[in-house]
């Protein structure tokens, strides 16, 4: 059986991408705006179907720059953020000359802690410093608790930004993940559910807040014959080409998701039967996700000893990928000197917890050389 690399995440095409990426190269569209963006942006805002407004970006990373901007965050505001996700949740906080607050996860969906988001919004009140908004991520393509966060969100009156990078195709109560934050963000890049090679956008239910968004995300030119800048712009627009790209993967979105969610349940099946081993589940029926990623928390108390890291390193040697939960960002050097409220689910699910590989387009033999890893190691 081939040895070849066996990915966690890797980019699937379906296809159609080359037709709208020639279109680009054949009507000389080679820029970030053309007929490939506005298309893109169209196909997001009919998938997502609800009222919103899309505006396509670089990066996800970007999205949530502009997205803090569109909220109001400045220098010196705090804004509350999970602290079980990717850095680039909380990194723009830091180019606004903000100051991150980090809140622990809960074993339900391993996003944030309804209870600690409460309680570090009232502490934060009693110091005088309410925060101005609070981003919530939907991990590894799981929605969060929407109704909780949301609830607290409105009591409070701080506007959310949720981080749907992991998301598209997700899901709560039929409604698309990207569409219940005051600003929504998704992210294309290359190992997500489809990927535009590198790419984001911003989701709005107001039309001017997109299209300040976009207007921001061009350098923020005037209107004028000539150059004039009245406000700091940043070079985020996406461009025809990569558009192009998404057009084409938008046409295979849903069955990427089926895919992954097929991915998710070869892993259900394989450790139904594997005591010390729990796989990342929905809570209930409300809940539909992607699975963009096939998460398992490993307990070595019944596992014999076995570890998430001795699974990591065997199937590294069988040249597969796997790869630890997200760090959380509380531990991270960077933001260590920055508030946390929880406990510890974030810290032990990192601990425990594995990635493992997930991809749309997984082959069968791939699946059964990871079958066979899983299979010896836990012998």
């Amino acid at each position: 059986m081939s040895n070849s690399k066996i990915w966690l995440s890797s980019p699937h095409m379906g296809g159609a991408e080359k037709k709208y990426v020639q279109e680009a190269f054949d009507t000389n569209w080679v820029a970030p705006l053309g007929p490939n963006v506005n298309g893109f942006e169209n196909d997001l805002e009919k998938y997502l179907n609800q009222e919103v407004y899309v505006g396509a970006l670089s990066s996800g990373t970007a999205a949530i720059h502009l997205g803090l901007i569109m909220i109001g965050i400045e220098t010196g505001d705090e804004v509350i953020c999970q602290s079980m996700t990717f850095s680039a949740s909380a990194n723009p906080i830091m180019y606004l000359g903000a100051s991150p607050i980090f809140i622990d996860s809960e074993l339900d969906t391993w996003n944030m802690c309804p209870i600690a988001l409460e309680k570090a919004i009232l502490d934060r009140i009693s110091k005088g410093k309410k925060p101005k908004a609070i981003i919530s991520v939907h991990l590894y393509g799981m929605p969060y608790k929407i109704e909780e966060i949301h609830s607290i969100a409105e009591k409070y009156e701080i506007p959310i930004l949720e981080d749907s990078a992991e998301a598209l195709g997700s899901s709560y109560k039929n409604q698309k993940c990207g569409t219940f934050g005051e600003i929504g963000i998704l992210s294309f890049n290359g190992n997500k559910i489809i990927t535009t090679s590198g790419g984001g956008a911003i989701v709005t239910k107001k039309k001017d807040l997109k299209d300040k968004a976009v207007f921001l995300s061009t350098q923020a030119r005037d209107n004028a014959p000539h150059y004039q800048h009245s406000h700091v712009g940043y070079n985020y627009r996406m461009s025809n080409i990569c558009a192009g790209i998404g057009r084409g993967q938008m046409e295979v979105l849903d069955d990427h998701v089926q895919l992954r969610r097929n991915m998710h349940n070869f892993y259900i099946e394989f450790f139904k039967n594997i005591d010390g081993v729990s796989v990342l589940n929905e809570p209930n029926n409300d809940y539909f996700s992607n699975h963009w990623l096939s998460a398992i928390v490993i307990d070595p108390q019944k596992t014999n000893g076995k570890t998430r890291e001795d699974l990591r390193l065997a199937l590294e040697n069988e040249n597969i990928e796997s790869r630890p939960l997200w760090k959380p960002m509380h531990l991270q050097p960077v933001f260590k000197e920055f508030p946390y409220y929880g406990h510890k689910v974030s810290e032990l699910l990192f601990e425990n917890g594995l990635c493992l590989p997930s991809g749309s387009n997984l082959s069968n033999e791939e699946k059964i050389r990871i079958k066979e890893i899983l299979t010896n190691f836990f012998k």
